[in-house]
């Protein structure tokens, strides 16, 4: 976390000092004014406005401060590694006990996910969404998740009833529906509140 300690004719001046030695913007930065600025007497004996311009903690070094922090109080270690891609935080968990992060069915995995989103855009001025990962669970997941999908709405197709799933995360739910969004004969949509939240696969000739 970087920070810079400037003076100028006004507090304003200094602080366009201060962003352009950071390279931020004021958004972005915490600004502490140190003096504010005193006119002299007849040209002699004024005094500059002087500032500490802080730069804020970035969003993915916290949210990841936080994850490593919940994930050790669970006992178990693992390294993270995170990246940024617009709006969207992505982690990725490795280790030996990865399985006992990941849990039945991705339920810890997503918990965690989760409780991560909410601590992300507490530490954010605007929405973010975080993704976390673990062996690869989630590709495996997808694939797992295509397969039920092709045959419960092949069931609902042949019994000509509605199929209810289990219910699932935001992110599962999706890759339901984009994956039956173009399948003749049925239709998706999602039933009931989260965490209880699923996908209704429905026949389009009852």
């Amino acid at each position: 976390m970087r920070s810079v300690t400037v003076t100028g004719k006004s507090v304003e001046e200094a602080l366009k000092d201060a962003l352009s030695q950071l390279e931020t913007v004021e958004e972005q930065v915490e600004i502490e004014v140190i003096e504010e600025p005193k006119k002299g007497f007849l040209g002699f004996g004024g005094k500059p406005a002087r500032i500490k311009v802080i730069e804020k903690p970035d969003v993915l070094e916290q949210t990841k401060a936080f994850l490593e922090k919940v994930i050790s109080n669970m006992g178990v270690e693992a390294r993270i590694e995170g990246v940024k891609k617009d709006r969207d935080l992505y982690f990725t968990l490795s280790g030996e006990k990865i399985a006992i992060l990941i849990g039945k069915r991705g339920q810890t995995l997503n918990s965690l996910q989760y409780l991560t989103n909410l601590a992300a855009n507490r530490f954010s001025d605007r929405f973010v969404r975080v993704v976390l990962d673990a062996e690869n669970y989630r590709e495996r997941r997808e694939d797992t998740l295509k397969k039920l999908a092709d045959r419960l709405a092949d069931k609902a197709i042949h019994t000509k009833r509605d199929v209810q799933l289990e219910p699932m995360p935001s992110l599962e739910r999706k890759v339901i529906h984009l994956y039956l969004k173009d399948k003749k004969g049925i239709t998706t949509h999602s039933d009931g509140n989260d965490p209880h939240r699923r996908v209704v696969i429905v026949p389009r000739n009852k």
